[in-house]
């Protein structure tokens, strides 16, 4: 995610808190969450289809390969 959206999101939740947002500016915030949503939960679901468990057997079960992984059409 890009720094320079997370700092308009930032500036428009200061603008809303101080006078304001015009439609056409809530209408931005609304899309830019969305966008930054979406970038989390792609990250999160690359992290968690990495994750490896030993098992107590010490064998070791590859979580992301044994569930198929997370895509982001199943969330």
């Amino acid at each position: 995610m890009d720094q320079t959206i997370i700092n308009r999101i930032n500036a428009l939740y200061h603008k809303s808190q101080t006078e304001g947002l015009t439609e056409e500016e809530k209408t931005e915030q609304a899309g830019l969450r969305t966008e930054y949503i979406q970038a989390i939960r792609k990250n999160m679901r690359a992290s968690l289809n990495t994750i490896s468990i030993q098992e107590k057997d010490g064998s070791i079960t590859d979580l992301g390969k044994k569930y198929g992984g997370i895509s982001d059409e199943q969330s």
